[in-house]
């Protein structure tokens, strides 16, 4: 009995979310472009930099591979605490974005800046190291980013939807559905990302951090 109805919920959040992705497919394909667009511009970036600014920005890097290899440990309790406190920062400034009538361009800014981190930090590691960045993007950027962008981008998706639902509801004035319903589940979906991105930290602070000690070595004996 208790099986039937985990496969009858599970089905129904797997309708529900079909459903959604196929009445807000446009906007999600907004969301992705803006996003790809920022890693892009942090990738150019990178190129844009003279010799001097990548020169002091990779001897700030090798001066941190030194300190991991010489203390031999990474305080993976302080990696995640930093990590999920800046996730659940991002994830507020996006709701309240979204209950708002200015907040709509704010929020495509925001997810564009996460991008730009994204493909700089991707960009410069091997620009700079080559082969040795590229597993470092691999190990370090590439496995939390795998669960942060999409949730980032659904959260984006749920933000800008709301929010132009609350400026035709400030503009147009025949429109009374009620906002309330829409507005629970939109907190609902912010605490269950919450929750997914606690995960997301987990492997930075300690699955990413135990590659990055690996690496490190490596990448200070290079330089």
């Amino acid at each position: 009995m208790t099986r039937g109805v985990d496969e009858m919920t599970r089905s129904s959040v797997q309708i529900t979310m079909k459903q959604h992705v196929k009445d807000y497919m446009s906007i999600y394909i907004f969301v992705s472009v803006i996003l790809l667009f920022g890693v892009v511009f942090g990738a150019v970036i990178v190129n844009s930099m003279n010799v001097s600014q990548k020169q002091d920005i990779l001897s700030f890097i090798t001066h941190f591979f030194g300190q991991v290899n010489n203390e031999g440990y990474i305080n993976g309790n302080e990696v995640f605490l930093s990590s999920y406190s800046t996730h659940l920062k991002f994830l507020a400034l996006i709701w309240i974005l979204g209950i708002s009538i200015i907040g709509l361009p704010i929020i495509l800014i925001l997810l564009f800046m996460k991008g730009l981190v994204v493909g700089f930090t991707v960009g410069f590691l091997v620009n700079q190291l080559g082969w040795h960045g590229i597993l470092l993007a691999f190990s370090s950027v590439f496995p939390q980013n795998v669960i942060v962008l999409p949730l980032y981008i659904l959260l984006t998706v749920l933000a800008v939807q709301l929010s132009i639902r609350m400026i035709r509801k400030q503009f147009i004035k025949n429109d009374n559905e009620p906002i309330m319903k829409q507005l629970m589940s939109y907190s609902i979906v912010f605490c269950l990302v919450a929750i997914c991105l606690c995960l997301a930290s987990v492997i930075e602070a300690y699955g990413s951090s135990y590659f990055l000690k690996a690496i490190s070595e490596i990448i200070v004996s290079k330089n």
